[in-house]
């Protein structure tokens, strides 16, 4: 008997998955736990086991697809076992496709598969949409597609654009038929009825060489994963907080001092690896706890404050900005601060993080110093009320009291806080308590 595998739910907080590259084929035959297809979700990327065993009958999505959890993902049985009515619409049979439609009455139309939903109901792939948009095809113009629950694919986009011209929305509705239409795109519209086609010129005319590179080539894809996910949250960031950012500096010498003498330690104390970022992270963790406003979420008013500090660092990763979070990072030892940090980067860098470690953030640090940056504006991480962005370490003169000039190390720092629930002398008094916390961090990790 066929069986459905579902998408699974891939951490409480997946809504849906991106088919990123089938490791399978229509009639291969796979086991339990094979691994059918790797995903993308909106935080990583992982691969989907198989839950059945049998022969692949059906693939119900294409990669580059958007698939809701718990969705159907493949149909595995018997070879040649009729699965029409587990595929939303049913598959004719070969030589029901191949025969010309002679229908005196439509057919009564069969329910649906229970497991169809709403939310995918005459949806248009990623891919189809972009291969629509770059051809002037108005995809919602496509009335069936051939993906599951009458999903639009690049094939009904192909198939459109090879039947011919495109008609414009007015021109369907009065009739209109042309070969050929003088609207956007080539579309056929109102005007073109009725209209002679041009004969073709007894010679051609070489276009301008400039109009010929005007605009030059391009390519166009929606966003999709975590870039999708990134533009989402950085839009309603700005849109829905009052967002200050404060600037200051403190002295790195206290952290450049203990950082050299960690990497000097003995390795068996396993202290080699602690960064200047954890230092700088373990400060704060340390600095949230006198801030509680700091470290709290708000969500449509309530603002929840957090007695444990759970805090997220921004992490480049191949697939885009990914934000891990330290559990209870109050509790924890230097050593085990800076051990955690590496596991959930490196999870996050080749893509094995479990998503769950990548939400219920209380607090986030940015740290781009490393690319030279000295200042910038980082974006509040909703629904945090606060994120401290982490600049390069520069020399600055100073004055000593005798008067004579020097030269300190300064490591720059820049706090964005929310000014509906943060006032902007609470983010000078916390930058404040940081800055004392960095500059004598060799307190800080035994307090």
């Amino acid at each position: 008997m066929a069986t459905i595998v579902v998408m699974p739910q891939l951490g409480n907080s997946v809504e849906s998955c991106i088919i990123v590259e089938w490791m399978i084929a229509e009639g291969d035959t796979v086991a339990v736990d094979q691994t059918l297809a790797s995903i993308e979700t909106d935080k990583s990327t992982m691969e989907v086991p198989s839950t059945a065993q049998g022969t692949v009958l059906k693939l119900l999505w294409e990669e580059g697809d958007e698939v809701p959890v718990k969705d159907p993902l493949i149909i595995v049985g018997e070879p040649g076992e009729d699965i029409s009515g587990l595929v939303p619409g049913g598959d004719a049979a070969p030589a029901e496709a191949d025969a010309p439609a002679e229908v005196d009455a439509p057919a009564e139309q069969s329910a649906a598969p229970a497991f169809a939903t709403e939310r995918a109901t005459g949806a248009v792939s990623p891919r189809a949409r972009a291969l629509a948009a770059s051809n002037g095809v108005d995809a919602s113009s496509i009335s069936e597609g051939s993906g599951p629950h009458g999903r639009v694919i690049e094939r009904d986009v192909a198939a459109a654009i090879a039947a011919g011209p495109v008609l414009t929305s007015a021109a369907r509705a009065a009739g209109v038929s042309a070969t050929e239409g003088t609207g956007i795109g080539g579309r056929v519209s109102v005007a073109d009825a009725g209209r002679a086609p041009e004969a073709a010129p007894a010679a051609a005319v070489a276009a301008p060489a400039a109009a010929a590179d005007f605009p030059g080539a391009s390519t166009s894809a929606p966003l999709k994963g975590v870039r999708k996910v990134v533009a989402k949250r950085m839009m309603e960031s700005l849109t829905s907080t009052a967002q200050l950012t404060l600037n200051t500096t403190a002295n790195a010498a206290g952290i450049l001092a203990m950082r050299k003498k960690v990497k000097n330690a003995d390795e068996a104390l396993g202290l080699n690896k602690i960064t200047l970022n954890d230092l700088v992270c373990f400060a704060v963790s340390r600095t949230l706890l006198k801030y509680p406003v700091f470290n709290a979420h708000l969500e449509d008013g309530v603002l929840t404050q957090f007695e444990q500090v759970h805090l997220g660092f921004a992490c480049d990763t191949p697939r885009g900005l990914l934000v891990p979070v330290i559990r209870s990072a109050q509790s924890l030892g230097l050593k085990a601060f800076s051990d955690e940090a590496k596991r959930l980067a490196g999870g996050a860098i080749d893509g094995s993080l479990s998503p769950d470690f990548l939400s219920g953030g209380t607090f986030t640090v940015s740290n781009i110093g490393s690319f030279g940056i000295e200042t910038f504006t980082p974006v509040i991480n909703l629904p945090q009320t606060a994120i401290l962005g982490v600049g390069a370490i520069t020399p600055r003169p100073t004055v000593g009291a005798d008067g004579t000039i020097g030269v300190e190390q300064r490591i720059n720092l820049s706090l964005t806080i929310d000014h509906q629930v943060i006032d902007g002398a609470d983010g000078a008094r916390f930058l404040r308590d940081l800055v004392a916390a960095i500059e004598n961090i060799d307190v800080t990790v035994l307090a």
